[in-house]
């Protein structure tokens, strides 16, 4: 995790994800309009590398799906404990991650419509911090 989250940290979370795929596979993101994910060069090479930038509507955050998630790690990562420093808070979320990808079928409803959460992992990146859903 980063303190800070420019451009530049953005930039270089979509050039490692997109080596986790092949060029051919599109990869799509949901984002905020978060001034880091709307200069020129991220749009750039978002489009020249098959990513797909989604946008969710100003003051629509509840429509992209990590939102729900934020709420259970901020309990865990942050609220009840007493962090001694920024890296201590990256380490809870990755251990919250871990622990959320291990156990996701826990909070599976049975409804056969909701299939697609069981099949969703978190996925954090080292480098600039981010969390992502990845469904499989």
């Amino acid at each position: 995790m980063k303190k800070h989250k420019t451009n530049v940290e953005f930039l270089a979370f979509l050039k490692y994800l997109r080596t986790l795929y092949p060029l051919s596979i599109t990869i799509y993101i949901i984002l905020d309009n978060f001034s880091p994910h709307t200069v020129p060069r991220v749009l750039e090479y978002a489009e020249t590398n098959n990513v797909e930038l989604v946008f969710t509507p100003t003051n629509a955050s509840w429509l992209n799906p990590i939102e729900s998630h934020f709420g259970p790690l901020r309990k865990f990562a942050i609220s009840n404990c007493n962090p001694k420093n920024h890296s201590e808070i990256a380490t809870n979320v990755r251990r919250y991650i871990a622990w959320r990808n291990r156990h996701h079928q826990l909070s599976v409803n049975k409804d056969p419509k909701r299939k697609r959460v069981k099949e969703e992992k978190l996925l954090s990146c080292r480098k600039c911090g981010l969390v992502i859903l990845e469904g499989h």
